[in-house]
């Protein structure tokens, strides 16, 4: 008893960290790790753009804050500065015929909030720079240069940050399972995917890679060793027509690298079939690309997807995304390779041979039988 419960419990440990085990996730999320990076981190900094549009949201908006805040101390700071070499603050007790420098900055907190309307131009007319000291309108026109490329930056990078593609690519989705069964009179792998705007994809293309361990014939072991794995529909791979969802489907013949598998093997095969969806989104004319992954758990041999188009009385096509991911068991061959002896052997059975030796003789037949 004890001991089958332990080989029950090893075993759901090992599919547990089978599953984990993949490259791809399926949201389209690389699991990947690098590690003893030579080059410093600081070259990330010479693309200071791209380093910051793949910056999580709580990491921007604090890099956002945290710039303007900044900024504006700062030069308050200056500011104070300037009004304390001018000897501007009242504790220097100025007399009546003296001109500051920026008028109405009694202190670290007046100076801040000058910074503040100088650079976000607020101008509320109270405090103002007059023309007593070159210092301060230098300081000024540095200020307000400065303020502009820090809004451009930041605003540029808070815009192109919710503009990206990426985000329109979640509104593709692929079906949870692929299915394997006959379609054409051939063994094929499926795949559904939809687009679940009404916006289309323009010119759509889809592949998929084949990712798992290769050995070599030197001996070398080649992890996530790549095959490249067609997907077509009826009209091709290219320049779908994605109004509505389509199953795509690769054929299993003999280039195939599931040619050799079959229904009772398919659990034991290590390998994750990661399929690529590329497109131009048609309101931004930007790229993007979807992405999703299966391990042979999420591959259903003996199955087809249910039907999810149809058309109403009112003559409109209507899709019921409740049957999306839904299979339904077909009668499928239990291996490619079975199905292509099997038609070898029908197509063997419909030919005739011509044998030019043969001679067709007749034989009369005498019935010697006696009553």
């Amino acid at each position: 008893m004890f001991s089958y419960l332990r080989e029950r419990f090893t075993s759901h440990l090992r599919e547990r960290s089978r599953r984990r085990a993949r490259l791809v996730s399926k949201d389209g999320r690389c699991n990947i790790e690098f590690g003893n990076v030579e080059q410093s981190r600081f070259v990330f900094l010479i693309d200071i753009w791209t380093t910051i549009l793949d910056l999580r949201w709580r990491y921007k908006m604090t890099i956002f804050i945290s710039a303007f805040l900044g900024s504006w101390f700062l030069f308050g700071l200056l500011w104070y500065v300037v009004a304390y070499i001018h000897k501007d603050l009242p504790e220097f007790n100025p007399s009546i015929n003296h001109t500051p420098c920026v008028e109405n900055i009694n202190g670290l907190t007046s100076a801040f909030l000058f910074s503040l309307e100088t650079q976000v131009t607020i101008g509320y007319g109270f405090r103002c720079v007059t023309e007593q000291c070159a210092t301060a309108i230098f300081l000024l026109i540095f200020q307000s240069i400065l303020g502009v490329i820090i809004n451009s930056f930041m605003c540029g990078a808070i815009l192109a940050k919710i503009s990206r593609s990426k985000n329109r690519a979640k509104t593709i989705t692929f079906s949870k399972n692929a299915v394997i069964s006959k379609r054409g009179g051939k063994l094929c792998l499926l795949i559904r995917v939809a687009n679940l705007r009404k916006s289309l994809l323009i010119g759509s293309h889809i592949y998929g890679k084949l990712l798992k361990t290769t050995i070599t014939p030197e001996g070398e072991t080649i992890i996530l060793d790549q095959v490249n794995i067609e997907f077509v529909v009826d009209a091709g791979n290219e320049n779908l027509f994605f109004i509505s969802p389509l199953t795509i489907y690769h054929v299993i013949d003999k280039n195939s690298p599931f040619f050799h598998m079959a229904a009772e093997t398919l659990l034991q095969q290590d390998f994750e079939l990661v399929v690529f969806l590329d497109g131009t989104v048609e309101a931004t004319s930007a790229t993007c690309q979807v992405r999703t992954s299966y391990i042979p758990e999420e591959v259903l041999w003996g199955y087809r997807f249910a039907p999810i188009v149809s058309k109403t009385k009112e003559g409109k096509y209507r899709v019921d995304f409740q049957n999306f991911s839904k299979t339904v068991a077909v009668e499928t061959p239990h291996c490619a390779f079975c199905l292509h002896n099997e038609r070898e052997a029908k197509a063997k059975e419909k030919k005739g041979y011509d044998n030019p030796g043969f001679v067709l003789s007749e034989v009369n037949e005498t019935s010697d039988t006696k009553m």
